[in-house]
């Protein structure tokens, strides 16, 4: 049946909806019929590409978050057509409330008992954000013990390191590895060519091949091929598709 993708971290800003972007498109290159929803009720990063196809879902009623447009979430992804991967991107107000109504209402049971696999993906950042993003994963890992994680680093704002540590020597991963169903390093490049390149495509709210295919630049579009070509391989070994 259909593939469900939960991006959600506690900490905003280190690159959640980047990971939903980056999966809608390679699981659309890779032949997946490909669904979105942008939950985010602060910043619906996703929802602005309007090359991809996005429902956008209000969740924030009268400055509080309104449980019941989760069942209008859950309802859509229910009825989802065999093959489908489905990608649901929540913001980080809504983290706490999103895992609270998940347990709650026992959506996992549903949607296993429906035949729907689920993956929590969530992100790890380097610099100020890191500890914070180690709780997020904690608490995603303590919450859903029976569901694998997919968890990516993201070096963009500093190394990958605690206490002179990698990631694999953190507390949380000997813990839970046995949890994690992928590890994934998201690729960087120089700040000052390919880093430029991704803002702009960010900005302009641009699939790759649209990036690639629209610049003036020989040399930027060679970058982000290239860029994109490792984010391909990356999400094929991640064995996700």
């Amino acid at each position: 049946m259909a593939t469900i993708h939960f991006i959600q971290q506690g900490k905003g800003g280190v690159g959640k909806s980047m990971i939903a972007v980056i999966l809608y498109q390679v699981l659309g290159h890779l032949g997946k019929e490909v669904m979105a929803f942008d939950t985010d009720p602060v910043n619906s990063t996703l929802a602005g590409f309007k090359e991809f196809a996005v429902t956008r879902l209000d969740i924030l009623k009268n400055g509080d978050i309104d449980p019941r447009e989760f069942d209008v979430l859950i309802n859509d992804i229910a009825a989802l057509p065999e093959d489908t991967h489905v990608i649901v991107d929540s913001g980080a107000s809504s983290f706490l409330a999103l895992n609270s109504y998940i347990k709650e209402n026992d959506v996992l049971g549903i949607l296993t008992e429906s035949g729907h696999s689920v993956f929590f993906h969530t992100v790890i950042t380097g610099g100020q954000a890191i500890a914070d993003t180690v709780l997020g994963l904690r608490s995603l890992a303590m919450g859903f013990p029976e569901s694998p994680i997919v968890v990516w680093l993201n070096p963009y704002f500093g190394e990958i390191r605690m206490d002179d540590r990698s990631f694999e020597e953190f507390k949380v991963y000997q813990e839970f590895s046995g949890q994690f169903h992928a590890v994934i390093t998201i690729p960087q490049g120089n700040k000052a060519t390919l880093g430029k390149d991704l803002e702009m495509l960010f900005a302009k709210r641009q699939s790759f091949a649209t990036a690639i295919n629209s610049s003036q630049s020989i040399v930027m579009s060679s970058r982000l091929s290239r860029y994109w070509n490792e984010l391909v391989v990356m999400v094929e070994r991640a064995a996700i598709a």
